[in-house]
């Protein structure tokens, strides 16, 4: 698969849309300032564990959720 891709690729993140200069889900998730954070991950409804966001390549139109747990009850 290519990485070279050029500009920003329009996502829709927690169901905003979004754009963004990561390639992957992990540097998504570090660019949001999570990347040392608890969250869960999930890529079209396809839940993404953490040791696999490297590998997970980001392309337009993907729907892509970041989920911290919350405190509270």
């Amino acid at each position: 698969m290519q990485l070279d891709r050029q500009g920003p690729t329009a996502i829709r993140l927690n169901g905003e849309q979004f754009e963004t200069e990561a390639r992957t889900l992990a540097e998504l998730v570090a660019s949001r300032g999570l990347a040392e954070t608890a969250v869960a991950t999930a890529v079209n409804g396809a839940f993404v564990p953490r040791e696999a966001r490297v590998a997970t390549l980001l392309t337009s139109g993907d729907k892509v959720e970041i989920v911290a747990p919350r405190q509270g009850g």
